[in-house]
């Protein structure tokens, strides 16, 4: 037999201790079962007789008001002093930085190297003293707008469902703050920044609001050719002697296949359109494929091809707004060129039926 086997038979002693042991182990573990369940039951009564306090929801932050550099009349022609005033600047040239939110995001950089590149400066996309010094202001960067009775009118709840959409009288702007932000090429957010004492849930004909003050050119002469560079998501307009008179954000289709490459032609221009929904474009939508057929939507800004309709000679395929500016160039479509409402009305003014729309990678 082994030797640790002998070992533990030949110990009686050490049985007689381990079996008081054994017993203490017992009672300790009967003391500690009783502790427990009377514990967790004081704790359930706790629970259920002492109310708990529901957490407030957090107040939604008040937008801070944007600072503001001296707005005299007499300080102009001057040179630009910030981001916000850049964004400004550009797009009174027709460089549109997107929508203006006195952010530095990439579409402002790429507005700030098409400008940089117009005036044969480095092209770097920061605004640099040098790029300050050359983008100047002729005139006070904000305007006052007075909301009208018009403008109150014409807002109406956007429809939650395809369906809905499609009975509407037209697709308005829900709010006015949507209203003067697409009026003035702004996000809302800036919007709300520029005028921080507003109460946009009642707001009334007559009320005074501070707006960016942007106009694009007049287009007096027609457009001689677009460009759209895919990989960097814009469009630009050029004359016959190839100078460079608009460039704007744009979003492209989301799959590749359908990013057609190559010259194709304006065939139709419409401006306010109505729109088709094809369930067959739509395959991820339930309600869709439930109504399964078309529906017709009414024209208006909330429109999903916006204000506007270029339309090309490749099938289904066209330039046009969207009712959410603030994505364009950040999303993808199903396959068209999606431009800011404000963006692609001012195109309208350019094309004609026949011109050219080079498409490159």
């Amino acid at each position: 037999m082994p030797r640790r086997l002998k070992k533990k038979y030949d110990a009686p002693p050490r049985r007689k201790k381990s079996g008081g042991f054994a017993f203490l182990v017992i009672v300790l573990f009967i003391g500690a079962s009783i502790y427990y369940f009377w514990h967790r039951e004081t704790s359930r009564k706790a629970a259920v007789t002492t109310p708990v306090k529901a957490s407030a929801p957090k107040p939604r932050p008040a937008p801070q008001p944007l600072v503001l550099w001296q707005q005299s009349p007499s300080d102009f022609p001057r040179p630009v002093h910030d981001v916000f005033e850049a964004q400004i600047a550009l797009a009174r040239r027709a460089i549109s930085p997107g929508a203006i939110d006195g952010v530095p995001g990439s579409q402002t950089r790429a507005a700030i190297s098409v400008f940089q590149e117009t005036e044969s400066l480095p092209v770097t996309g920061e605004l640099d003293a040098d790029t300050k010094a050359r983008l100047t202001l002729d005139s006070p960067v904000l305007a006052n707008y007075i909301v009208t009775t018009n403008d109150l009118d014409s807002l109406q709840p956007l429809g939650k469902t395809w369906l809905d959409k499609s009975e509407q009288s037209s697709l308005a702007y829900e709010t006015e703050l949507e209203l003067v932000g697409e009026k003035s090429h702004s996000s809302p957010t800036l919007i709300e920044k520029l005028n921080p004492n507003i109460n946009w849930t009642n707001i009334s004909a007559g009320t005074i609001l501070k707006i960016p003050d942007v106009n694009y050119p007049d287009a007096d002469d027609k457009a001689a050719f677009f460009v759209i560079h895919l990989s960097d998501r814009y469009l630009e307009a050029f004359d016959d002697q190839t100078n460079l008179i608009a460039h704007v954000p744009c979003s492209i289709a989301a799959k590749v296949e359908k990013r057609p490459v190559g010259e194709l032609h304006v065939t139709v221009i419409i401006q306010n359109p109505n729109y088709t929904v094809d369930p067959d474009l739509f395959p991820e939508s339930e309600e869709l494929q439930a109504i399964g057929h078309k529906l017709v939507l009414p024209p208006g800004p909330r429109n999903p091809v916006g204000v506007a309709w270029i339309g090309l000679d490749k099938p289904g395929y066209g330039i046009h707004g969207t009712p959410n500016a603030e994505l364009v160039g950040r999303t993808e479509s199903h396959g068209c060129f999606r431009l800011a409402n404000w963006d692609a009305a001012y195109l309208c003014q350019m094309v004609w039926v026949g011109m050219p729309v080079e498409v490159e990678l």
